[in-house]
């Protein structure tokens, strides 16, 4: 066997050794880590107290709103001028809103000659005789419209939304088979395990704490209920974090929830229209049972005395834990005032569609 040579000594493979100027490429040079610094702490004491919230001044913040409104008024009126002929959505089609009387005596708002209709069955809206005032907050909603466009839109149109709502209702209680009953109220049940006024914070030994004024907000109307609506129901707290601290909702009794079922049941169409609108704005049964029931004229003669459960204090009740947080964090522009102005907004049209002069 032959003996190879090693490979240093190979004359074949040796390369002279080139200068670093000469050569294409650059060696890599590392250097040697090195530690952080730390820097010291500078500072002292405790951290600093959390952000008050601003006082808000509700007649400057009103009156900006009313620029904002203005300019923008000016802005739609600009454009709407400028508009070219073939855009007639965009146009408002009416010069006049007035409301009138037909022979059976329901109110029917007309837009100079045409009457307002119901979107589902395309026939003239009709407002009962004893809610002259519910026609005239309607026919105030179209006369502040500036374009067909806009009469699309249901949350510009919250009254005739909801009486066509209570519309569709009467209708089909007159038919055999009644479903929006049905489903209306097997979806307003649902809201009652979660009641927003059923929904008390755990205990704390804090003086005025948010548990103690969810207890004194919700005490009033759940004696009122109890007594007045329902009686010999238990109405017992959705969330009680005192027994086991389980923050999953506790369900009521089966037999509170069929005694609010069958009164539920019996409600006139426009009482029903203006309990769901309230349950759904406000997540509360309660306190929209309890709004309902004060300003009904089918319940004027319950619980007789002066009225004192009204759009703030529904309101007040269904966005408590709201209002406390943002009294002490203090509240997001163009959200939480948002928000409090639109449920007020909301609680308003049940009161209209609910109340009336008591005529039948």
């Amino acid at each position: 066997m032959k003996r190879l040579n090693p490979i240093a000594s190979s004359s074949l493979l040796y390369t002279p050794r080139r200068t670093l100027s000469s050569s294409p490429f650059k060696c890599l040079h590392t250097t040697a880590p090195t530690s952080a610094t730390a820097l010291p702490i500078t500072t002292a004491g405790p951290p600093p107290p959390a952000p008050l919230p601003a006082a808000s001044d509700y007649r400057r913040r009103l009156e900006r709103r009313q620029r904002q409104a203005e300019l923008l008024k000016r802005g739609q009126d600009l454009r709407a001028s400028q508009m070219k002929p073939g855009s007639a959505m965009k146009k408002r089609f009416w010069k006049d809103v007035s409301v009138k009387t037909t022979p059976e005596g329901h109110h029917i708002i007309h837009l100079d000659a045409r009457p307002v209709r119901n979107p589902s069955t395309k026939t003239p809206l009709p407002i009962p005789s004893s809610k002259p005032h519910l026609a005239s907050a309607i026919a105030l909603e179209w006369d502040l419209l500036i374009s067909a466009q806009q009469a699309t839109r249901s949350h510009l149109l919250p009254l005739t939304s909801i009486a066509s709502r209570a519309h569709d209702i009467s209708l089909q209680d007159a038919s055999p088979s009644s479903k929006i009953r049905a489903e209306i109220i097997n979806n307003l049940s649902r809201y009652l395990d979660t009641d927003t006024l059923l929904c008390w914070a755990p205990e704390t030994s804090e003086p005025d704490s948010l548990r103690e004024l969810q207890i004194r907000t919700a005490q009033p109307i759940i004696t009122y209920l109890t007594q007045y609506v329902w009686p010999g129901i238990e109405l017992k707290p959705a969330i009680d974090t005192l027994s086991g601290g389980s923050i999953l909702p506790i369900n009521q009794p089966a037999a509170t929830h069929a005694v609010i079922k069958g009164w539920m049941a019996g409600l006139p169409a426009w009482e029903l229209a203006g309990l769901e609108r309230a349950v759904l704005a406000g997540k509360s049964l309660c306190v929209g049972a309890r709004l309902v029931v004060e300003w009904s004229e089918e319940f004027r003669d319950v619980g007789r005395g002066e009225r004192t459960f009204g759009i703030e204090e529904a309101a007040e009740a269904c966005s408590l834990e709201v209002r406390w947080q943002t009294s002490q964090w203090g509240e997001v522009e163009d959200t939480h005032d948002v928000e409090k102005e639109d449920l007020r907004r909301q609680m308003g049209s049940v009161i209209l569609v609910v109340g009336g002069m008591g005529r039948r």
